[in-house]
């Protein structure tokens, strides 16, 4: 889309809205949770075609693909199950009454990701919408063919302009939106990188309202007691859906003194997965475990490798299946990760498993406590070093932690 076609749908979500006098902002939350209902009722008719999609376009096994629709749907309707049940609390402060309520705040600019399409985005903007907001949905370049399965469902059950969908790329499509300074709250998925240079353009960014999930580096912790319980967490934390998750293992912390031990079950482990096609084993319900990677990724996964082996670090794997134009590789593992290597830092967000060997505790606790994507990190290595002494305690594994509890998703 152009930059004035894109402000032309802007232009629709701000007359929807209306300053919060629009149709749907005024009209009952009991009115909006039945529109929404509806639109679930027509999502679920067209399951099987979007399961595909997800199949044919970002790689996902069938399995996984079903399981994103079905957590997508299974959320929207907790979400109206908990609106239901949320209603205007009053308390009392000496003299001063108090009361609090679910409020719309206005117009939402979303940027959903490509390796959950669906489930992300949804989580983002179906509670805005039940509660009133209008949503402009940027569509992602890759991922973004199943929501053109649902454009006409919203379009035909939402007043106009409610939910508006843009395409293009995002450099083009989205400053443009955001410097006219109509957008109220940003709901973004992606790189710290991009969500902060598109921040910027908000002529009054200390007014927008910011809903961010950004990329990580999670740790998975092993316990030199428990080298062995550990492996299969390890291994499904590493490279389900080609550890293509925000909440993926993207480093692994091993005893140094069971080096060989790990290694050689870990190998095992790795070499056991299962490399194919997104609907291979379909028939005996037998999924690949490694699917092809989105455009780029491959080339992206090389550099990392190939920069790590050259500063001393020992791979397993990582072989390209199919030829040099292929888009599918073999899990691979990089033995003995240090901190002049790209890996030491950057997420990797595909099938490499990273490996770094440790003397002492402290130096698992002072990379979380340096590393630049930790979250609530404090309680996160308190929680860690309460573990640690326990004696049955074998792994332990950190992903965000954020507001008041952990919090995983993907």
């Amino acid at each position: 889309m152009s930059e004035s076609e894109v402000l032309e749908r802007l232009d629709e979500t701000v007359a929807a809205w209306d300053n919060g006098f629009g149709i749907w902002p005024q009209m009952t939350t009991s009115d909006r949770i039945a529109k929404i209902e509806l639109v679930v009722e027509k999502l679920l008719e067209k399951r099987q075609v979007m399961i595909d999609v997800l199949m044919l376009e970002i790689g996902k096994n069938y399995v996984d693909a079903a399981s994103e629709i079905d957590r997508t749907i299974t959320f929207i309707r907790q979400s109206i199950t908990l609106l239901k049940s949320s209603t205007p609390q009053k308390k009392t402060y000496g003299t001063t009454i108090t009361y609090t309520s679910l409020l719309p705040i206005g117009i939402i600019l979303s940027l959903g990701p490509s390796n959950y399409p669906l489930n992300e985005t949804y989580a983002m903007i179906l509670p805005a919408l039940l509660t009133g907001n209008t949503v402009i949905m940027k569509i992602p370049a890759v991922g973004g063919l199943v929501h053109l399965l649902t454009i006409d469902i919203f379009n035909s059950i939402l007043p106009k302009g409610t939910l508006s969908f843009i395409s293009g790329g995002g450099r083009v499509t989205c400053p443009p939106i955001m410097l006219t300074g109509k957008i109220d709250g940003l709901a973004f998925i992606g790189s710290s990188k991009a969500a902060d240079s598109l921040i910027k353009t908000h002529p009054e960014p200390h007014r927008l309202k910011v809903f961010s999930q950004l990329e990580a580096k999670n740790m998975g912790i092993f316990f030199a007691d428990g080298i062995e319980e550990g492996l299969n967490e390890a291994v499904k934390g590493s490279f389900s859906y080609n550890g293509q998750r925000c909440t993926a293992l993207k480093i692994l912390w091993v005893p140094r003194g069971g080096r060989e031990v790990f290694e050689r079950l870990f190998k095992e482990k790795v070499e056991g997965l299962k490399v194919g096609l997104p609907w291979d084993g379909m028939d005996v319900n037998e999924p690949s475990d490694i699917t092809p990677l989105p455009p780029g990724r491959v080339e992206y996964m090389k550099e990392l490798i190939d920069d790590a082996q050259s500063k001393g670090a020992n791979i397993y794997g990582g072989e390209i299946v199919g030829g040099s134009e292929s888009r599918l590789m073999k899990p691979a593992v990089v033995f003995g990760v240090e901190e002049e290597m790209r890996l030491w830092e950057e997420e990797q967000f595909g099938p490499i498993a990273v490996v770094k060997y440790y003397e002492d505790l402290e130096e698992v606790l002072e990379y979380g406590k340096v590393g630049k994507y930790a979250q609530q990190v404090r309680k996160c290595l308190t929680i860690f070093k309460l573990l640690s002494s326990l004696s049955n305690s074998n792994t332990a594994r950190f992903d965000h932690c954020s507001g008041f509890d952990f919090h995983e998703r993907g």
